[in-house]
């Protein structure tokens, strides 16, 4: 069989608000999206404002996967590149949301009027909003999820295609049993993107937020046996500057900061 591409590339690695400032320039201002190459198929973990820098055509149609509804993961989708192109078409996979009727329903309450010019589906593109399952195959692609910790909830993805996996762990907040839940989740894993947008000093005041720290992660990536960590979800007040003094005290030789625009090709 021959080997096909698979790789993760960062669109957006900001947390809970976007930060145009002349000191966030190397690991970038947008908030999280990153985008999923497997062979043909084109999935995105998350729709921040990195979906902007998407690409225009795919070879297959687009599947974006929300991992929760709150803004800075879904502010992108109304500037998705090929929503103008009504020979395109794109899935997005919803996940459960107490209260509301159908997976289409959540994401109309923000992309509308008077909040937002237009629904989704009236945008040139056709655009389908399906319930998020607990696992599902998208050609080769094999995803899984487990809930993750975070007010409102979160899902936690593992993504498997031809021997490699990549694990999106964000908006979670390390505790037990979850954290040990999660380290078997991660198994093995390839790529392992942990969020860690507090620092240790700063999270006992942040405790309950539903956010971690780099600690855990490099914690996470050797209980798990993970080959490599991506640190996600930065703060938006952290600079340039202070995520690479971070990223120097980083205690794992496979582990970094993501920065928006790199590529790991697994």
């Amino acid at each position: 069989m021959t080997k096909q591409v698979f790789q993760l590339t960062v669109l957006g690695a900001r947390g809970s608000m976007a930060a145009s400032r002349a000191d966030s320039v190397l690991f970038g201002g947008d908030t999280s999206c990153y985008m999923v190459r497997a062979g043909e198929e084109t999935v995105f973990l998350d729709a921040g404002s990195g979906m902007a820098s998407a690409p225009a055509s795919y070879p297959k149609p687009p599947v974006i996967l929300l991992s929760h509804l709150h803004l800075d993961h879904v502010m992108g989708l109304g500037v998705f590149p090929i929503l103008s192109d009504c020979t395109q078409q794109c899935t997005v996979y919803i996940p459960f949301c107490e209260g509301a009727a159908t997976a289409e329903y959540q994401i109309n309450r923000l992309f509308s009027p008077p909040v937002w010019p237009l629904r989704l589906r009236e945008c040139e593109c056709r655009m389908e909003f399906l319930p998020m399952p607990k696992s599902m195959e998208i050609g080769s692609l094999y995803i899984d999820t487990i809930p993750g910790k975070h007010p409102g909830g979160c899902l936690v993805f593992r993504m498997e295609f031809q021997g490699k996996s990549i694990v999106h762990v964000t908006d979670y907040e390390h505790a037990e049993p979850s954290f040990s839940q999660l380290a078997e989740f991660a198994r093995n894993t390839d790529l392992l993107l942990y969020d860690a947008q507090y620092t240790s000093e700063i999270y006992p005041k942040r405790r309950g937020y539903g956010h971690s720290t780099a600690e855990k992660g490099v914690e996470l990536m050797r209980k798990s046996n993970a080959k490599q960590l991506l640190l996600i979800h930065h703060a938006p007040t952290s600079s340039d500057s202070i995520l690479l003094e971070r990223e120097k005290m980083l205690s794992a030789p496979n582990a970094s900061f993501a920065r928006e625009g790199q590529t790991i090709t697994l």
